[in-house]
């Protein structure tokens, strides 16, 4: 993220292997998301199209990621009322969602991943490969429940 460049964000899926998930694609920014230098908001009704046309095709929402303008970011208390509030009120047999807030330098640094599962968050380390190209692989932390 460049010093004018807007916020950007998108959701996250994955594919189940086990007890692994891991994140297949990272979708946005859309052009009906709201975006400022210092703020981001999706549209909720885009998000749920893609929500929709990524389970059809096996894929499983697990969080969102948007950029923050800062070296090594952290979630604002908006960013995790904001995924608390998508695990409360989705459909999911998740123990949490997955939260990344990407900086302005490189991974891992760059990176803030956490699971929130509604009540507290909970950092996690990011695996990555690149800046553009990156994949999260998270063990036990956010495995489907078991019934």
């Amino acid at each position: 993220m460049h010093n004018r460049q807007r916020e950007a964000g998108g959701q996250l899926f994955a594919r189940f292997d086990g007890f692994r998930i891991i994140v297949e694609e990272a979708t946005g920014p859309r052009r009906s998301d709201r975006r400022t230098r210092t703020s981001y908001v999706p549209s909720r009704l885009a998000e749920q199209r893609e929500i929709n046309s990524r389970y059809e095709r096996g894929l499983h929402y697990i969080g969102d990621w948007h950029t923050h303008p800062e070296k090594i970011p952290s979630p604002s208390l908006i960013d995790m009322r904001s995924i608390d509030d998508c695990v409360a009120k989705s459909e999911h047999s998740l123990n949490g969602f997955i939260l990344i807030v990407v900086g302005t330098v490189e991974p891992p640094d760059g990176f803030h991943t956490a699971l929130h599962d509604g009540v507290q968050n909970i950092e996690l380390k990011a695996v990555t490969e690149s800046a553009e190209n990156f994949s999260t692989t998270v063990t036990e932390s956010i495995t489907r429940k078991t019934k």
